[in-house]
């Protein structure tokens, strides 16, 4: 993912998800050590629910 896409999935993530900056923050650090996919990462910590999820991946697609 190219780094305007990583800024616009970041955006997308505290505008229209609503996420904490904190939240996404121990995301993105976490997803960063274990190299797995951001979205993943808010999942299995419990930070998004699977409808979200669903919500990022769709919007992954058209971004």
């Amino acid at each position: 993912m190219s780094s305007v896409n990583y800024a616009k999935l970041i955006k997308f993530l505290s505008e229209d998800l609503m996420l904490p900056a904190a939240s996404i923050e121990v995301a993105q650090k976490t997803s960063e050590k274990a190299q797995g996919p951001l979205p993943m990462v808010l999942w299995q910590y419990g930070l998004v629910t699977l409808e979200q999820l669903d919500r990022i991946y769709d919007w992954m697609e058209t971004a």
